[in-house]
């Protein structure tokens, strides 16, 4: 016969699951996005020899916004605002 405790720990060992299925499925676009925008970024400053620094705030932007973010780095770059 099945109890409270035993249906207890059904139930949360399945909430721990769907919480943890969430957290690495957004962790691992979060690492994709930032893997394309500092390949787009390295690009760049190989091929136009923009002079970029990788700071951390560089990153986070590549991090968040990916290809986006980094074609906003360099456009930042190229108007003198930033970067």
């Amino acid at each position: 016969m099945i109890g409270i405790p035993e249906v207890t720990t059904i139930i949360l060992a399945v909430l721990a699951a769907l919480i943890l299925y969430k957290l690495l499925k957004t962790v691992k676009s979060l690492v994709i996005n930032a893997v394309l925008g500092l390949i787009v970024l390295v690009g760049a400053n190989i091929l136009f020899g923009l002079g970029i620094a990788y700071t951390w705030v560089v990153i986070l932007i590549c991090a968040i916004g990916g290809i986006f973010g980094a074609l906003l780095i360099i456009l930042l770059n190229l108007l003198g605002i930033a970067f």
